[in-house]
Parts: structure tokens; sequence; C-alpha cells
């Protein structure tokens, strides 16, 4: 069986072997159970992201290594889409070097609309647009700051704050796990030079996010609390933008909990954010972090999915409907979990249907997610691979399923 399509359970099995490990001694030094072990290895459970976190730490490789990414290029157009990665790694790359002569940017005003449209390509997730703008649209960002000075340099700053958050997002569709690690110091960079207090602790909400990637979920958890704590006294003014970021620091402290097998903590949290979207009364977009009420029950079903409660997961799906304006980002995003937690809780056809439902919103976003990989798998080989779930693993590329 090629590595490349063999998806997690096989490299799982490799890995362990490879270091001199048992199933049980896997499972005691990735504090999970014997049995899970056995069950993702054997094909018959999907490797959860937390699972697959908390072996990779305990087996001393990558997150990366063991989700096989990025995925094998089949096409032509997927190659296309791959080759917009080099440029962008390079532009990461060159942050703070003075930019080339030829950079000639355009003004911060048209700046400030071309880092609105590539933030709209990605919750469009139109990763093939989005990758094309990026490395262009961040060296006219880079030549402005070392252009500018004062308020006009650090609202460059804040532009590229934007910019990279976008960047991160695109290399983490795409598989490319270290260059969205990457692209996520740069946020921090250029936040710490905003001038922009909210823009850093949403930086710090990235840098959770690479912390419970990598099976840091305490630390994770500390870090939030500790930026929290630096806007908790401004709550009561009713700030939009401070509520989207309060509110969102707690949905990140939710998925550390869950991930962690703690939902009543993880429930807890998710309140805290419930109240702020509420105080809220709507859907809103800054810092691009989509905070408001839908994205907030969006938050609630995969909250289930992380803890592995697919049960709860379906009933928390039943009570809400994601409204047609959603950004296609979250809306397929929760398609995907619903489908987890419909394979969870056992119900294969609706987990089935539910994947089409994220393909037919988010395609790009469907195809390249790792979840959706190992759910494909665990659905062939518990049907047998009927038609609908072989068209699919045909459609992701999931191969040996």
């Amino acid at each position: 069986m090629d590595e490349a399509e063999s998806g997690v359970a096989q490299r799982v099995a490799e890995w362990r072997k490879l270091v001199g490990l048992t199933q049980n001694q896997l499972a005691s030094k990735a504090n999970v159970s014997a049995s899970l072990v056995r069950k993702v290895e054997q094909g018959r459970a999907p490797a959860s992201p937390a699972f697959v976190a908390a072996v990779a730490r305990a087996l001393n490789t990558g997150v990366a290594d063991l989700l096989g990414q990025p995925f094998a290029q089949r096409t032509r157009m997927e190659h296309r889409l791959h080759a917009t990665i080099p440029p962008l790694r390079r532009e990461l790359a060159a942050y703070n070097v003075a930019p080339d002569e030829g950079v000639q940017p355009r003004s911060l005003d048209d700046l400030a609309k071309a880092v609105a449209l590539a933030s709209h390509h990605r919750h469009a997730v139109n990763l093939d647009a989005l990758g094309s703008e990026l490395p262009g649209l961040l060296a006219e960002l880079r030549a402005q700051v070392w252009s500018t000075t004062g308020a006009e340099q650090e609202r460059a700053y804040w532009l590229l704050t934007e910019a990279y958050y976008a960047a991160s997002q695109a290399a983490y569709k795409l598989g490319y796990i270290d260059l969205a690690s990457l692209a996520v110091d740069r946020y921090e960079w250029a936040a710490e030079r905003s001038g922009d207090e909210l823009a850093v602790l949403v930086g710090d909400y990235q840098r959770a996010g690479e912390m419970i990637g990598a099976a840091d979920w305490n630390g994770a958890l500390r870090l939030l609390e500790q930026s929290r704590a630096r806007i908790a006294d401004q709550i009561s003014s009713n700030d939009a933008p401070t509520l989207a970021v309060w509110g969102s620091l707690h949905l990140k402290s939710g998925l550390a909990s869950a991930r962690a097998g703690n939902l009543a903590t993880a429930d807890a949290h998710w309140n805290e954010a419930n109240e702020a979207a509420q105080r809220l009364g709507a859907d809103r977009d800054d810092y691009r972090l989509c905070f408001g009420p839908t994205n907030v029950n969006i938050w609630s079903v995969g909250l289930a999915v992380e803890a592995m409660d697919g049960t709860e997961a379906v009933k928390r799906a039943q009570r809400f409907d994601i409204p047609p304006q959603t950004q296609r980002e979250r809306a397929g995003h929760h398609w995907i979990d619903v489908a987890r937690g419909f394979l969870l809780h056992g119900d294969l056809d609706k987990a089935t249907r539910s994947l089409y439902r994220a393909k037919e919103i988010s395609p790009q976003q469907t195809k390249y997610h790792p979840m959706v990989h190992e759910t494909i798998r665990t659905l062939a080989r518990a049907r047998r691979r009927t038609d609908p779930v072989a068209r699919l693993a045909a459609w992701a590329g999931v191969q040996n399923s």
C-alpha cells in the first residue's frame, strides 16, 4: 500500500513499529485508550484531530506526517493550486527584508480593498484566487511598511495582519501545516507593530490554535486565559470588536478543552462565547473571526464532535439552521463536523449525505480536509464502498480505503 494513500491507520502503525512501541505502550504515552489505538489502526474508528495530535506527540513526529499532508497532486488543476505555495513561502521568508525596487505598492486605501478581497476569497474558500493574489499583495504591503512612518505605517502593519491571517488559512487548508504556522508568526510580528491591542489578542487566538494542534491543551488554555484577562475590564462597554475577540478566545478555549476530553469545560467556555454573541445580536466579521450567533452555534456542534460525543453533536445540529449568507468557510466546516458526528453516532447514510452537503458548499475545503479523508475511509470500510461513498473517495483522492 502506498504510504501517501494509506491513511492515518497505516501511518500510525508504521510509526509505532518504527520507534518500537506496542499498541498498549503507545496508548499509555499518548494518554488514549489501547482499544482506540487498535480501532484506529484497524480502520474501524476515525482518527480525530485530538488523537492524531496526541499520538504524533508521543511518537515525536509531526501531525502532517501522520495525516499524509499535503496530499498527493493528481491533476493539473491540483498542481496549479499547489504551485501557489512556493511564492507564498518566499514572501513569508522575506517579511522584514527591504522589498525589491521594482515593487511599486498601491495606496493604502487601494491595498485595504485588496486585503478585503483576499479575506473574501478566504471565507469563500476560493484557494486558487487567494493563493495567486497573496504573494504580490504581501510584497506591496511590505513595501508600504518600509516607505511609511507613524500612523500610516501602523495601518500598513494592520493590513499585513489580515493578509497573514488569510495566508495561514490558505496554507493550512492545503495541508502545509508548518507554513501555516510560519504565517501565524508573521501575523504576531505585524500585530505587535499595528498599534491595535485586539489584533495582538487575535494573534494569541491563532497561537493557541497552533498549540492545540500540537496537543498542548493546557498551554493553550493558559495563553487564552491570559489573553482574556487583558480585556476583561472592557467587556461591559459592549464594544462589538472587543466582544467578538472575547467570545472567540472562549471558543478556542472550548476547543482545547474538548480535545482534552472535557466537554463540560468546553461547554462552559461555549456559554461565555454565546453570551457575547447574544449581546452582539448579529453575525459580524471583526478581525475576520466570523463571530456571532451563527458561528457560535456551529462551534457547539464542533465541540461535541471533538469530544467524540456523536449523539450530542447530532442533537445540537438539529437545533438550528445555517443562514444562507453564512461564509462558505464556516458553513462547509459545519457540515464536515455534522458528518463526523453522524459517523460517531452510527448513522452512516446521514454522514455520507452531510459530506456531500459540505462538498456542495465549499468543495476545495472539503476535498483537502484531513477529517473528510478519515471519515470517507471509515465509511468505505463500514459500507464496503457503496456507490455514493466510492464517488466521494474518488473525488477527494482517497485511495485504498
